[in-house]
């Protein structure tokens, strides 16, 4: 593979305005003249022809700090100033030195001529064997390149050569080869920083490429997994994990972890008894199928047949255009990764009252993964939800196909108004509950062929489009509070809550009329069902 990189005209004016600084640093008494490399995934994906504005700048004689204050010192000269843009430095983002998060230099952040870059010393690492922490100090350009985590990512682009250096002698053949391997022995490398088994799983699945079988075998090894579990931080996990999750081929990553053993390391409550009652053995039929639904949408020309009319329905429906919301399609990857747990009970029963105890997938989320409320709470509506959906689709199925809507004066559909109270239960991110169901149907239909269970699903959604119930969880009541307080009772009190879904029943089932007296006869009708309406100020009924 060529070892030339084109630059591009802002490259290529940001690389004279830092040999400038080299030369300037080089006449100043006490220093040597510093020489720089563009590291890392910059020149990868340059060579991959990706565009990247984040830039990694290796120093070799001094700190990112020291360069980037002898920087700012020779733009404020004059010749300096007719040479280059005013504007090429932002200000300078100082980041400590802190041994105890492997920053035992200090390094700058800022922005040149528009790209994002971190000015960083090369440097060599010696790592122990209860951190992934490593001490760190000044190394040179191979003891660089030999500590990173892939051959791929420790190739170099020197600026005065103006070529790419592959100092471990692999990387330019990876590329070509499209290979994921680790400059070093693999099972040290993942032993020394265990965060580096989800990454190359990440870059696996980002780049569509292959993991070194050696490599692989190290990172299903159960020490490494061990070391995984409790030498790096949940929150590290999860963010690698949301990476892969919002790539460009989650199924991938899905099929690694699958594949190499991971899950239970990944998505882990820290106990043996609960985590071992999660079996993996179909899971990978929901994320293989998920990624059929999902190339319906984005048309993956690696995914042949072309989708049929009912996976077309069921994507058009539960997802949106991931150009337009690619958070819908996330949530659907998100929630797949958790089809294993969807049927692990929670260890201590819910009690007659009282609020319900965590599910164990939303425990798994919030202390396994440390992920946000947010997250958390998607992931247990979704299992909340799930037999109630599941007995809906079934039941909706089997019915008298609806009423055209929207109806017309006096007519009346008791389908539309049952399923529209269902999906506002469910709430707004209903549809991704509603996926959660299908693949966990999926993962556990003991029939190969799915044919028959996502034809129910297609059909289903196409009856809720066609009562247009997609976005019933938005509806405003048309019987309001006041509406009841002035002919239902004065006192105000918890029945309300029931009346009030009451009305809104009532006005699914009569789509177009807003004839507030006929709900509130219905409301009235049904009043023995709302509970005690005490007037405390009068101890009466």
């Amino acid at each position: 593979m060529a070892k030339i990189i084109q630059l591009s005209e802002p490259e290529a004016t940001l690389r004279l305005l830092l040999l400038d600084v080299c030369e300037y640093i080089g006449t100043l008494d006490g220093y040597s003249k510093p020489h720089l490399r563009f590291t890392g995934g910059w020149v990868r994906d340059k060579l991959l022809g990706t565009a990247s504005n984040d830039i990694d700048i290796g120093i070799d004689t001094m700190t990112g700090l020291s360069f980037g204050m002898r920087m700012k010192e020779y733009l404020e000269l004059p010749e300096a100033k007719a040479k280059h843009p005013q504007s090429a430095l932002a200000k300078l983002a100082k980041i400590e030195a802190n041994p105890e998060k492997s920053k035992h230099l200090e390094t700058v952040a800022t922005k040149i001529l528009g790209f994002d870059i971190d000015l960083v010393n090369l440097r060599k690492e010696t790592y122990s064997e209860d951190s992934r922490n490593p001490q760190i100090e000044f190394g040179n350009p191979v003891e660089d390149a030999l500590r990173r985590d892939a051959t791929v990512n420790a190739l170099f682009y020197n600026l005065e050569k103006c070529e790419v250096e592959d100092l471990t002698d692999r990387g330019l053949n990876d590329i070509r080869d499209k290979i994921i391997r680790t400059p070093l022995c693999p099972y040290q490398t993942f032993k020394d920083d265990p965060l580096r088994v989800l990454r190359a799983i990440r870059f696996a699945s980002r780049l569509g490429w292959s993991i070194d079988k050696k490599a692989e075998q190290a990172m299903s090894a159960y020490d490494i997994g061990n070391a995984l579990k409790t030498k790096i931080s949940r929150e590290r996990v999860c963010i690698e994990l949301i990476k892969m999750l919002k790539g460009p081929r989650p199924y991938q990553a899905f099929g690694l972890i699958d594949r190499l053993d991971l899950y239970h390391t990944i998505f882990t409550m820290f106990s043996e008894e609960s985590t071992h009652a999660v079996k993996t053995k179909h899971w990978k039929k929901s994320y293989g199928q998920l990624r059929a639904i999902v190339s319906a949408v984005t048309g993956d020309p690696s995914q042949s047949p072309e989708p049929s009319n009912k996976l077309m329905n069921i994507s058009s429906t539960l997802l949106s255009n991931p150009i337009d919301a690619p958070n819908d399609v996330y949530h659907a990857w998100l929630l797949c990764a958790f089809v294993p747990w969807a049927r692990v009970s929670p260890a201590v029963p819910q009690k007659s009252k009282g609020k319900a105890p965590p599910r164990p997938a939303a425990l798994v989320a919030r202390d396994g993964l440390k992920a946000d409320n947010h997250t958390v709470k998607l992931i247990d509506n979704a299992i909340r939800d799930l037999n109630d959906i599941i007995h809906i689709k079934d039941a909706a199925n089997v019915a008298d196909p609806p009423v055209t809507s929207p109806l017309g004066p006096g007519q009346e559909s008791p389908i539309r108004s049952k399923q529209g109270m269902a999906i506002r239960r469910w709430g707004p991110y209903w549809r991704s509950s509603v996926m959660f169901a299908l693949l966990t149907q999926v993962a556990e239909n003991s029939d190969d062929n799915d044919e028959e269970l996502l034809e129910g699903y297609a059909q289903w959604l196409k009856q809720l489009r066609h009562l247009d119930l997609l976005e019933v969880y938005r509806i405003e009541p048309m019987v309001t509070s006041q509406h009841l307080l002035e002919n239902i009772h004065p006192n105000p009190g918890a029945w309300m809550s029931k009346a009030l879904d009451m009305g809104i029943a009532w006005q699914l089932a009569h789509p177009g009329s807003m004839d507030i007296e006929a709900a509130l006869l219905e409301i009235k009708s049904k009043k023995n069902e709302l509970g005690p309406m005490t007037l405390k100020r009068k101890g009466i009924q």
